[in-house]
C-alpha cells in the first residue's frame, strides 16, 4: 500500500457569525503518495489546497473520509484517530512544514531545530551538530543560531522552520509553501533537500506556488478544483 492514502475526504465549515450556515471546502478527495514521490496540490486560490494539508496534519476535522498512513507495521487512519494516537503519529511518521515558524520565546534557533531529534531520543550533542549542518545548508550565519527565531527576518525564519521539518526522518512529510518567503538562492537550496528525502524515500505532499519550484520537485499534480462540492441546482 502506499506510503500516504486519502480516500473521500470531504470538509465543510460551519459560519456560526452568518446563522449557522455550511460552506462546502472540498469533497470527495482522493489521491495517493508513494514512497519516494512528490505530490503537489495544484488549483486556483481558495479550492481548498491548505484544507486537504491540514486534514491529512489532523489539524482540521474530517467530515468523512480517511487519511491512511502506515505505522508499526498497520495502516492507521489519522482522520477518526484519537489525540494520542495522533500525537504519535506525528513524531514518528508524518513531518509537517508549515508557511510560519511557532516557537517558545527565547529559545535559540538552533535548539529549535534540534529538538525534534532530542525529543526522539538522540544526543543533544549530535542533534545540535545535524542541526547546525542544515542551518549552514540554508545559509544562516551561525551567528544568529544562538539567537531566538522571533528576532529574525521573514525569510530566516522559514529557513528555520524549513531545518525543523527536514531534520527527521517521517516516512511522509508534508509541506505548505516552503519556500514562500525565501530568495532565489535558498529556494534552489530547498528544491535540493526535496529531492535528498525523495531519495530516502519519503513520501512528500506540498503546496507551492512558485511554478519554477512546483516544475522542479512535483512528480504529479493533484488538482484540487475536481474535487470541489456539487452545488444544488
Amino acid at each position: 500500500m502506499s506510503a500516504l492514502n486519502v480516500q473521500s475526504l470531504s470538509k465543510t465549515f460551519t459560519m456560526h457569525l452568518r446563522g449557522g450556515i455550511t460552506l462546502g471546502v472540498v469533497e470527495n478527495v482522493s489521491f495517493a503518495v508513494e514512497a519516494g514521490e512528490c505530490v503537489v496540490l495544484g488549483g486556483p486560490s481558495g479550492a481548498g489546497k491548505s484544507s486537504i494539508l491540514k486534514m491529512v496534519y489532523g489539524n482540521y476535522s474530517v467530515d468523512q473520509g480517511q487519511v491512511l498512513i502506515g505505522h508499526e507495521g498497520a495502516k492507521v487512519d489519522l482522520a477518526s484517530a484519537d489525540p494520542r494516537t495522533v500525537l504519535t503519529l506525528r513524531r514518528d511518521a508524518i513531518g509537517y512544514v508549515s508557511q510560519f515558524l511557532r516557537t517558545v520565546p527565547r529559545v535559540s534557533a538552533i535548539d529549535v531545530v534540534a529538538e525534534p531529534l532530542v525529543s526522539r531520543g538522540v544526543a543533544k550533542t549530535e542533534a545540535l551538530e545535524r542541526a547546525g549542518a542544515l542551518l549552514t545548508k540554508l545559509n544562516l550565519p551561525e551567528r544568529l543560531w544562538s539567537l531566538p527565531p522571533a528576532t529574525f527576518s521573514g525569510g530566516e525564519q522559514q529557513r528555520v522552520n524549513i531545518a525543523r521539518g527536514f531534520i527527521t526522518h517521517h516516512p511522509v512529510l508534508l509541506l505548505d509553501e516552503p519556500t514562500a518567503s525565501l530568495d532565489a538562492r535558498n529556494r534552489a537550496v530547498v528544491v535540493e533537500m526535496i529531492a535528498q528525502k525523495k531519495a530516502e524515500g519519503v513520501a512528500m505532499l506540498g503546496i507551492f506556488h512558485d511554478d519554477d519550484v512546483r516544475n522542479a520537485v512535483a512528480d504529479r499534480v493533484v488538482d484540487v478544483s475536481a474535487f470541489a462540492p456539487q452545488r444544488a441546482a
